[in-house]
């Protein structure tokens, strides 16, 4: 059996190699995507010798050979691409505190997505709801938290009233899911500052007031 420190470094460069190489769907652009971050990479690497250390029977049994931990690596890499190397090191170390199984791509989501209560973050369709259903002006709204707002504001007011939930949905979710990412990740998003009211307002001259103004304005100018 190979040295696993060994086998890290090969899929590193096969992953970094792959991604590289990689291009967009026929018919779309001729530009090649852009290669995955070094901090990523080092990411899912770290990831994958933290379930090494702690699942051993089960991880080299999963990826017995270099080529089954590369294609590991880039199914991974691709699945988990939209969250931030911190994220998903925490979603690592939350699933081996709390599993004693090997976790798939899909639990791996989970744990990355974490607990957005925790963070007085809404469900994904709660906040949809209260995005399509806010007020105008959205920005005097008393919105359940800032991440709603800027979802909402970034998916487009207009395409979310003129639009239904089969197609608005998915476009508020996307932006959503990345603003909630930034909150779990200690980031504080802040509402747009409300217009403060003048602390005198006038009141409207009734119609005689303003002939009386009218009428000594005409004074003053000899007319």
């Amino acid at each position: 059996m190979q040295d696993s420190k060994a086998l890290l470094n090969q899929a590193e460069h096969a992953i970094a190699q792959s991604a590289s190489n990689s291009t967009t769907e026929a018919g779309h652009s001729s530009s090649r995507q852009a290669p995955p971050s070094e901090a990523l990479i080092d990411a899912i690497n770290q990831s994958f010798e933290l379930f090494r250390l702690n699942y051993h029977n089960q991880y080299f049994a999963a990826f017995p050979d270099v080529q089954s931990l590369n294609l590991a690596k880039r199914l991974w890499l691709e699945a988990l691409s939209r969250f931030s190397p911190e994220t998903l090191l925490r979603g690592a170390k939350k699933v081996i505190q709390q599993s004693d199984y090997l976790p798939t791509v899909h639990k791996m989501i989970v744990a990355c997505e974490g607990d957005n209560s925790a963070h007085g973050l809404p469900e994904i369709h709660a906040a949809y709801v209260e995005a399509c259903n806010a007020p105008s002006p959205k920005a005097e709204h008393n919105w359940s938290h800032p991440a709603v707002y800027l979802a909402g504001k970034a998916a487009d007011w207009y395409f979310l009233a003129n639009n239904n939930e089969r197609t608005a949905l998915p476009v508020f979710t996307e932006h959503y899911k990345a603003l909630c990412e930034q909150v779990r990740n200690g980031v504080k998003l802040k509402l747009p500052e409300r217009l403060a009211l003048p602390e005198n307002l006038e009141t409207p001259l009734s119609k005689d007031q303003n002939l009386e103004r009218l009428a000594s304005l005409k004074k003053q100018l000899g007319l």
